[in-house]
């Protein structure tokens, strides 16, 4: 077996816990390389290795998604929700063969007449429109060809169902099982109180267009950001190809939404 690892933070470097991990894989028989940019992976890689937290998971999904490798979050980081892994787990599960690959929807995202240097077109967890100066933001979202009203705000998200517990939950949006085939569309700081948070099929196109005094906004996906006008029309559809996440037995959403955000945390439901 070849495995793959991702490593972004400087800090984690020469981390004793990472170090033990590979070193058992390695006397296990298994090849291990690094990958720091898409080029590096190589032929018939069966997973790779992401070791920090959810942010450089969504790193590693940039280099290696379109490779259609199978990413393991190993948690470094704070919240962990992509990366869920104690690094103390991952040796066994991985030589046990205690692991399977769930399939996860992406956004694919174009922006027509508008070259944008370094930009790889697709998201994991949601697009956002942000404004760029203190002058509120208009978007215009039409769903499927049928416009809605304007939305005036900070911001709008669209997120996918695994990105519901991401920005989309501390903006106010539902929260999804990752399996779930949406798109969740929420507004950042809205100044309209009737217009919500709403939920469509995945399969729906969504097209946005913005509206602000500064002529330009903030483009993100995930943990990327880009500068562009406001007039570019942007379409949203679903990528070519699914986010492959590396879920070892034990791994379940619930558990994650008790544990990481208190879920349904009530005096009334300890157990005596």
């Amino acid at each position: 077996m070849k495995i793959g690892y991702y490593i972004k933070k400087p800090a984690l470097r020469g981390d004793r816990r990472i170090d033990d991990l590979l070193a058992r894989l390695g006397g296990a028989g298994i090849e291990l390389y690094e990958i720091r940019c898409r080029e590096c992976v190589q032929p018939e890689t069966a997973m790779v290795l992401s070791f920090g937290g959810d942010g450089t998971f969504l790193s590693a999904a940039h280099r290696v998604c379109e490779a259609g490798l199978p990413i393991l979050g190993v948690n470094f980081g704070r919240m962990g929700f992509l990366a869920a892994n104690s690094a103390g787990d991952v040796a066994d599960a991985i030589l046990s063969g205690s692991w399977t690959v769930e399939e996860l929807d992406m956004l694919q995202v174009s922006c027509e007449g508008v070259e944008i240097p370094d930009f790889w077109p697709y998201a994991v967890n949601e697009l956002g429109l942000h404004r760029d100066t203190p002058a509120m933001l208009g978007v215009d979202v039409v769903l499927d060809g049928n416009k809605l009203p304007t939305y005036w705000a900070d911001g709008l998200l669209v997120a996918t169902g695994q990105g519901s517990t991401a920005y989309n939950l501390s903006a106010g949006g539902p929260i999804c099982i990752p399996e779930t085939h949406v798109r969740v569309i929420t507004p950042v700081a809205p100044h309209n109180l009737n217009l919500r948070p709403m939920v469509v099929p995945g399969s729906t196109v969504v097209e946005l267009r913005g509206n602000s005094r500064s002529g330009k906004m903030i483009l993100s996906l995930d943990n990327r950001s880009y500068s562009i006008p406001c007039s570019t029309a942007i379409k949203l559809s679903s990528a070519p190809f699914p986010l492959k996440r590396v879920s070892l037995g034990k791994s379940n959403f619930i558990d994650a939404l008790k544990s990481r955000f208190f879920w349904g945390q009530d005096v009334r439901n300890t157990v005596e």
